[in-house]
Protein backbone atom coordinates (compact mmCIF):
# COMPACT_ATOMS: atom_id res chain seq x y z
CA UNK A 1 0.00 0.00 0.00
CA UNK A 2 1.56 3.58 -1.08
CA UNK A 3 0.03 6.54 1.01
CA UNK A 4 0.60 10.25 0.31
CA UNK A 5 0.46 12.48 3.33
CA UNK A 6 0.35 16.20 1.48
CA UNK A 7 0.22 19.00 3.85
CA UNK A 8 -0.53 22.48 2.67
CA UNK A 9 0.60 26.10 3.69
CA UNK A 10 2.50 26.95 7.23
CA UNK A 11 2.36 23.13 8.06
CA UNK A 12 6.16 23.28 7.49
CA UNK A 13 6.59 25.23 11.35
CA UNK A 14 4.93 22.22 13.25
CA UNK A 15 6.89 22.04 16.67
CA UNK A 16 7.01 25.89 16.61
CA UNK A 17 3.81 27.15 15.31
CA UNK A 18 1.17 28.45 17.95
CA UNK A 19 1.82 25.42 19.94
CA UNK A 20 -1.05 25.70 21.77
CA UNK A 21 -3.23 25.13 19.00
CA UNK A 22 -1.01 22.48 16.90
CA UNK A 23 1.47 20.82 19.61
CA UNK A 24 5.17 20.80 19.99
CA UNK A 25 6.13 17.38 17.46
CA UNK A 26 7.39 18.38 14.29
CA UNK A 27 6.09 16.68 11.23
CA UNK A 28 8.97 15.44 10.42
CA UNK A 29 9.10 13.54 14.01
CA UNK A 30 5.78 12.61 13.57
CA UNK A 31 5.98 10.83 10.04
CA UNK A 32 9.23 9.29 11.56
CA UNK A 33 6.78 7.87 14.05
CA UNK A 34 4.27 6.75 11.32
CA UNK A 35 6.37 5.20 9.45
CA UNK A 36 7.50 3.15 12.25
CA UNK A 37 4.05 1.94 13.34
CA UNK A 38 3.31 1.22 9.45
CA UNK A 39 6.16 0.05 8.46
CA UNK A 40 4.43 -2.05 5.77
CA UNK A 41 3.41 0.67 4.17
CA UNK A 42 4.63 3.03 1.77
CA UNK A 43 4.02 6.58 3.16
CA UNK A 44 5.14 9.43 1.60
CA UNK A 45 5.56 13.21 2.59
CA UNK A 46 5.05 16.43 1.01
CA UNK A 47 4.50 20.31 1.87
CA UNK A 48 4.59 23.34 0.05
CA UNK A 49 3.22 27.09 0.90
CA UNK A 50 2.05 26.97 -3.21
CA UNK A 51 -1.43 26.41 -4.16
CA UNK A 52 -0.57 25.25 -7.45
CA UNK A 53 2.42 22.52 -6.57
CA UNK A 54 -0.14 21.03 -4.39
CA UNK A 55 -2.70 20.55 -6.96
CA UNK A 56 0.37 19.28 -9.14
CA UNK A 57 1.03 16.72 -6.06
CA UNK A 58 -2.67 15.62 -6.02
CA UNK A 59 -2.37 15.21 -10.11
CA UNK A 60 1.36 13.33 -9.74
CA UNK A 61 -0.21 10.79 -7.31
CA UNK A 62 -4.13 10.89 -7.48
CA UNK A 63 -4.04 7.69 -10.26
CA UNK A 64 -1.79 5.39 -8.86
CA UNK A 65 -1.42 5.50 -5.15
CA UNK A 66 -3.61 4.07 -2.63
CA UNK A 67 -4.70 6.71 -0.78
CA UNK A 68 -4.00 10.84 0.33
CA UNK A 69 -4.23 12.34 3.57
CA UNK A 70 -4.72 15.88 2.56
CA UNK A 71 -4.45 19.02 5.65
CA UNK A 72 -4.70 21.78 2.92
CA UNK A 73 -4.54 24.42 5.47
CA UNK A 74 -5.97 27.72 4.72
CA UNK A 75 -6.75 26.59 1.16
CA UNK A 76 -8.94 24.32 2.79
CA UNK A 77 -11.25 27.60 3.18
CA UNK A 78 -10.64 28.99 -0.01
CA UNK A 79 -9.23 27.16 -3.09
CA UNK A 80 -12.18 25.72 -6.01
CA UNK A 81 -8.81 24.66 -7.48
CA UNK A 82 -7.81 21.99 -4.98
CA UNK A 83 -11.02 20.95 -4.34
CA UNK A 84 -11.45 20.66 -8.18
CA UNK A 85 -8.21 18.81 -7.88
CA UNK A 86 -9.20 16.43 -5.73
CA UNK A 87 -12.74 15.50 -7.30
CA UNK A 88 -10.36 14.82 -11.08
CA UNK A 89 -8.56 12.29 -9.30
CA UNK A 90 -9.48 8.48 -8.70
CA UNK A 91 -7.47 8.10 -5.21
CA UNK A 92 -9.38 8.73 -2.26
CA UNK A 93 -8.28 11.35 -0.13
CA UNK A 94 -9.04 12.01 3.53
CA UNK A 95 -8.74 15.75 4.74
CA UNK A 96 -7.18 15.88 8.45
CA UNK A 97 -7.03 19.15 10.21
CA UNK A 98 -5.28 19.09 13.94
CA UNK A 99 -7.28 21.58 15.56
CA UNK A 100 -10.88 21.20 15.81
CA UNK A 101 -11.74 23.63 12.65
CA UNK A 102 -15.79 24.19 14.03
CA UNK A 103 -14.19 25.49 17.07
CA UNK A 104 -12.47 28.30 15.47
CA UNK A 105 -12.98 31.70 13.79
CA UNK A 106 -15.86 31.20 11.92
CA UNK A 107 -14.50 31.39 8.04
CA UNK A 108 -12.56 28.03 9.37
CA UNK A 109 -16.20 26.55 9.69
CA UNK A 110 -16.26 26.15 5.95
CA UNK A 111 -13.87 23.31 3.95
CA UNK A 112 -14.06 23.87 -0.19
CA UNK A 113 -12.22 20.45 -0.20
CA UNK A 114 -14.33 18.44 2.37
CA UNK A 115 -16.86 17.44 -0.15
CA UNK A 116 -14.74 15.87 -2.75
CA UNK A 117 -12.81 13.94 0.10
CA UNK A 118 -13.55 10.14 1.13
CA UNK A 119 -13.81 11.74 4.85
CA UNK A 120 -12.80 14.26 6.92
CA UNK A 121 -10.88 14.60 10.82
CA UNK A 122 -10.69 17.37 12.19
CA UNK A 123 -9.95 18.26 16.05
CA UNK A 124 -7.57 14.92 16.86
CA UNK A 125 -4.09 16.87 16.80
CA UNK A 126 -1.63 14.92 14.49
CA UNK A 127 -3.14 11.43 15.48
CA UNK A 128 -5.40 12.61 12.63
CA UNK A 129 -2.97 11.51 10.35
CA UNK A 130 -2.95 7.91 12.07
CA UNK A 131 -6.71 7.91 11.55
CA UNK A 132 -6.88 8.96 8.44
CA UNK A 133 -4.44 5.37 7.36
CA UNK A 134 -6.63 3.29 9.32
CA UNK A 135 -9.45 4.54 7.63
CA UNK A 136 -7.47 4.32 4.39
CA UNK A 137 -6.83 0.75 5.49
CA UNK A 138 -10.53 -0.61 6.53
CA UNK A 139 -12.11 1.03 2.99
CA UNK A 140 -9.47 0.09 0.59
CA UNK A 141 -9.11 -3.80 2.60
Amino acid sequence: MKIQIINGPNLNLLGVREPSIYGNTSIDEYIVQLKEIYSIIDIEYFQSNVEGEIINKLHEVGFTYDGIILNAGGYTHTSVAIADAIAAITTPVVEVHISNIYSREEYRHVSLTGKNCQGVLTGFGMNGYRLAIESLLINNA
